[in-house]
């Protein structure tokens, strides 16, 4: 193995570690004791509204909703009655209950997820609520356990940013969706580079950071997968959000790396997005075709 690949494999190993954590409830991701890895030093209900999720939402599924994302993209989806979707780093389940509501007991709604802990945390809510056509499987976003062309539309909320290879990821997308098939996407990307501190620091990888990519290189893998016709929703300054929201919680980020809060402002992103699968092209026969 290469001294690239183990390193990924050991952020791979560290996120998990600290995700199962974070759904043992032992744990936040910035190193606090709440579990808001992605909106640190605030309350999950506080997170979760300011994201985009109604009061109702979050009343409704508030043991599946651990305040880990960085936007509200099921909204944005369009989901249909009967339609099959699948969620990338499902957590506990929130997003995949939300859009189990949406596609109704005709539909089927798919979470993947590489931490146990999650997965079991998430199977549990499923139960609990009563959502019997939502399913969780254990896997990485680089190889995903679904069969090609099974799905009509893909939803993630702040976790390809955490993925080492995020190409690979975009392909598998590109894989499992069916032709024309769409997806909604909440991320964080950079625009410019952070300081090296804080992209050796685990913490800021886990809580969402330093494992970004800049945005030109991440929507360009976007497109070289297959999935196009790419539209911004939202795009905030995250970090800048956090630093005037929750001061002293990014403080404890700021001094460990010796980083200054105006280093960050702007640079880190919090962008939802639509996107979908290019249709194939027909081969052509005809003598237009080479007029």
């Amino acid at each position: 193995m290469s001294a690239n690949a183990s390193s990924a494999e050991q952020r791979v190993k560290e996120v998990r570690e600290k995700y199962g954590s974070i759904a043992e409830g032992k744990t936040g991701g910035c190193g606090g004791p709440s579990p808001s890895p992605c909106g640190c030093g605030a309350s999950t209900e506080a997170i979760s509204a300011a994201l985009g999720y109604s009061s109702a939402e979050v009343e409704s599924l508030a043991d599946a909703n651990l305040g880990l994302g960085c936007g509200a993209p099921v909204d944005s989806l369009e989901l249909q009655p009967g339609e099959r979707v699948l969620d990338l780093g499902s957590g506990a389940g929130v997003d995949v209950f939300l859009a189990a509501k949406r596609v109704g007991r005709e539909g089927r709604v798919i979470g993947v997820d590489m931490t146990p802990q999650m997965l079991e945390k998430a199977r549990a809510n499923a139960a609990r609520l009563g959502f019997s056509q939502v399913e969780f499987r254990e896997g990485r976003l680089e190889q995903l356990p679904v069969v090609d062309a099974s799905i009509d539309a893909v939803t993630s909320n702040c976790v390809i940013n955490l993925v080492p290879d995020k190409a690979a990821a975009f392909r598998e997308i590109a894989r499992v969706l069916k032709p024309g098939g769409r997806l909604v996407i909440s991320d964080i990307l950079l625009d410019g580079a952070l300081p090296p501190a804080i992209e050796q620091d685990v913490y800021a990888y886990v809580g969402c950071i330093s494992g970004a990519m800049q945005r030109s290189e991440y929507f360009a893998a976007l497109e070289a997968a297959g999935l196009g016709s790419v539209d911004v929703l939202k795009d905030v300054d995250y970090l800048g959000a956090m630093i005037d929201a929750a001061p002293e919680a990014v403080g404890e980020l700021l001094e460990r790396t010796g980083v200054a809060a105006e280093d960050l402002r702007g640079k880190v992103r919090s962008v939802t997005f639509r996107a979908s699968k290019r249709e194939a092209t027909r081969g052509c026969c005809g003598p237009s075709c080479c007029a």
